[in-house]
């Protein structure tokens, strides 16, 4: 059973909970950053932030999925963007929101970096999600 929290003393944000839990004894999947490749290693929407979340989100659900999960069932996640841009950043924030990930609402935190790992690469996900039993592979 996920139990989502917005704290009443503390600003609320805007499509996402302040803090997660999760009763012991659940199983979780901690998932390794999700990055804009296809699956045969090319870049997707290079120099384009939006469509990079869009794969990025694709291949995410693909991980969930992997793992008997779903986008509803994440916890938390981080979101770093390659920009110093409040616009870019919202962007690619609104794919995340369009996506159904912030239908729990999810725990997140959006970040601003100066690079990430593969050359031209705009996003990269994290996600840490419960595995629930109903739909365990």
């Amino acid at each position: 059973m996920i139990q989502r929290t917005t704290v009443p003393g503390l600003f609320p944000p805007p499509t996402y909970s302040h803090a997660s839990v999760v009763e012991a004894g659940t199983k979780l999947a901690f998932l390794a950053g999700s990055v804009p490749l296809d699956a045969e290693g090319k870049l997707v929407g290079e120099g384009d932030p939006v469509r990079q979340a869009e794969q990025v989100i694709a291949n995410l659900t693909e991980q969930l999925r992997s793992v008997g999960s779903e986008l509803r069932h994440v916890l938390s996640t981080d979101v770093y963007v390659v920009s110093g841009e409040t616009a870019a950043l919202s962007a690619v924030w609104d794919v995340v929101e369009a996506s159904g990930l912030s239908a729990g609402p999810h725990s997140s935190t959006l970040l601003g970096v100066s690079c990430l790992g593969y050359p031209g690469q705009l996003v990269e996900i994290t996600a840490t999600a419960v595995v629930p039993e109903e739909i365990r592979p």
